[in-house]
């Protein structure tokens, strides 16, 4: 055994055995050789300072035994390294677990969201149809009904006189052309062609928004950010396109004011305008697709839709309005004459009474077959549905345009190929239309060639 006085951390490697001595000024090193296993020595070293002034290997003359310095500050590195290389590793494998955890939440949460999906395709194809057959149906039978009541009062008038033929063909064909203006009240209120169209809108919507979740899906790695659209998706599309027919939830079939038709969820996202100075003046490089000439061009398609197209749909919707209006009005009027008509036959003398009661009903029955015949709800509903694709298709244009950060925007050569797909044109038209507006020129075309 041996005794050191020291002011060093040393470690003494023996020829058979390593002893790692940790120690401070004062302390003992007690070091062990394993050769010695019977016999113990004690010794008190001098001080170090008697030493000369070499190395402390050569100063200790430990021969061929030798002294590492390094060696604990080796082996604790290594301890150290190992350690967290282990911690590095489990952290990234956690890691990797809740990756993989929450893309399975997110695919069988989307999963989930396409079979609701595609259920209410399905309820929107079977209460179309439905009210499809209502408008047809209804048609069929308040027109019958009011020529039924046109000709009673025809030969209600031809009979004159008090007796019971005359009595019951004047009271039946008052009471057809009360219900029939009963009726009519009830089917230009609901609109049962706009209603079908709406439908149709609806089916076709949700079918979109499947493939759309279906694409996602076989791309892999779905988020929950995805998942979160997917159901704003949904949720905005059963507010666009309602079912109930009682309370306020149904649309307004005859509104003051036409807006676009909006079926998708419009969050509040930056829209400041971006400044080219703060872009760092003209940009020619291309960033994620985009460049300054993109920039101009989708600019330019945005105007052209916004001051062509959608007024244009507008207008269309206003005067669609306009006559779907007079009309549901002016035919539960004229039954409501008819009813007049053929309750006065017989009590005022002259032709009057039988002419209003006759003429009143015809005219009804054209009028009825130019709204619900022609459809004009209907035609309204398209037409704004149109100016809602294309508002849509604007804020999505924009709200790209508006994004600073280029790297977080659509792709731009993908972009600039969906908006050429939908306005019906090939990217060479598409940028003579963008160049045609941006020098100065009044395009005589719309943007779209599709509708």
């Amino acid at each position: 055994m041996a005794t050191l006085q020291a002011s060093s951390i040393f470690c003494l490697k023996g020829k058979s055995s390593l002893q790692v001595i940790h120690f401070c000024k004062g302390s003992v090193i007690r070091a062990t050789n394993t050769n010695n296993n019977a016999q113990k020595t004690q010794a008190t070293l001098p001080p170090l300072s008697s030493f000369p002034s070499r190395t402390l290997s050569e100063g200790l003359d430990i021969g061929s035994t030798g002294s590492t310095i390094n060696a604990v500050t080796t082996t604790q590195t290594e301890k150290h390294s190992l350690n967290f290389s282990t911690s590095n590793t489990n952290t990234t494998c956690s890691i990797k677990q809740s990756e993989e955890l929450s893309n399975r939440i997110a695919v069988s949460k989307l999963h989930a969201i396409m079979e609701a999906v595609a259920d209410r395709v399905e309820m929107h194809n079977n209460i179309g149809a439905q009210r499809d057959n209502w408008n047809r149906l209804l048609l069929t039978s308040i027109n019958a009904i009011t020529l039924t009541a046109a000709t009673m009062a025809g030969i209600a008038s031809a009979i004159s006189g008090t007796g019971a033929p005359f009595m019951a063909l004047k009271l039946s064909s008052t009471i057809l052309y009360l219900a029939a203006t009963g009726m009519l009240v009830v089917m230009n209120k609901i609109q049962p062609s706009q209603l079908a169209e709406e439908q149709r809108n609806a089916a076709r919507l949700f079918k979109q928004l499947r493939i759309q979740i279906r694409t996602t899906l076989s791309l892999g790695n779905p988020t929950s950010v995805d998942v979160n659209e997917a159901m704003d998706k949904v949720l905005a599309l059963d507010k666009a396109y309602p079912l109930p027919l009682l309370g306020n939830r149904m649309l307004e079939r005859f509104p003051d004011t036409v807006e676009p038709t909006v079926w998708w969820p419009r969050k509040q996202r930056d829209r400041q305008q971006a400044d080219y100075q703060e872009r760092g003046g003209i940009r020619k490089e291309v960033e994620n697709g985009w460049s300054r000439e993109m920039e101009e061009e989708m600019r330019e398609i945005v105007g052209v839709i916004e001051g062509k197209d959608m007024v244009d749909y507008l207008s269309l919707s206003r005067k669609a309005l306009g006559v779907n209006r007079i009309l549901a009005i002016s035919g539960p009027l004229l039954t409501g004459f008819g009813a007049l008509g053929c309750a006065f036959v017989g009590i005022i003398h002259g032709a009057w009474p039988v002419v209003v009661g006759v003429v009143a009903g015809a005219m009804a029955s054209v009028v009825n077959a130019l709204e619900h015949g022609g459809q004009v709800g209907m035609v309204f509903e398209m037409y704004r549905s149109n100016a809602g694709f294309f508002r849509l298709m604007e804020e999505t244009i924009e709200s790209n345009l508006n994004e600073k950060d280029a790297g977080r925007r659509e792709n731009g050569e993908v972009l600039e190929m969906k908006v050429a797909l939908q306005l019906g044109r090939s990217l060479s038209e598409l940028k003579h239309l963008s160049s045609s507006s941006r020098n100065g020129e009044a395009p005589e075309e719309f943007a779209s060639k599709l509708f």
